[in-house]
């Protein structure tokens, strides 16, 4: 049992989202990874940071992913750092999901995400730490992608609609 869909993308491509949305269209249940983190933990994405460090989040990212990948058949939502991991990156290209990813400008992100201190990555210089995210991690995005939407200034409808017919067409 594997997801049918993932999507990635940095902070505010709408992953979530979509997601939710994608998944109710094509009657599919629907998880994100840092809900099942915050589950897991007890506490937020931010406060995990906070509390334990990247490094130790990352472990756990990396654990609950795989987890997912393993497990969930459905629309899975992944945070936008957990392609960094190479046992999350081979998990992908083992599941035979569709990996959707989904470009946003800065421009467009920026008023999604508030640069608020629920983006732990993204307190200092938000636009600087997104620009230089997004910078790094584009190339494993590309990568993985097995289709790749420009979100822009499109309603979620608007690019569901256009997902159900690329998923569709595979």
């Amino acid at each position: 049992m594997t997801p049918r869909v993932v999507l990635i993308g940095p902070p505010g491509a709408g992953k979530s989202s979509v997601g939710r949305v994608l998944a109710k269209t094509l009657e599919m249940e629907f998880a994100d990874t840092d809900t099942l983190i915050e589950s897991d933990q007890g506490k937020s994405v931010g406060q995990i940071f906070v509390d334990d460090g990247e490094p130790f989040f990352r472990q756990v990212e990396e654990r609950i992913c795989v987890s997912a990948l393993e497990n969930f058949s459905g629309v899975l939502s992944l945070g936008g750092g957990a392609v960094l991991s190479p046992v999350v990156q081979e998990k992908l290209h083992q599941s035979g999901a569709e990996i959707i990813f989904l470009d946003v400008s800065l421009a467009v992100a920026a008023p999604r995400v508030g640069f608020n201190r629920d983006r732990p990555l993204l307190l200092n210089n938000p636009r600087q730490q997104w620009q230089q995210l997004m910078a790094k991690r584009r190339p494993t995005y590309e990568a993985l992608a097995t289709i790749t939407v420009e979100v822009g200034e499109r309603s979620i409808s608007m690019i569901v609609t256009d997902l159900v017919a690329k998923v569709g067409a595979r």
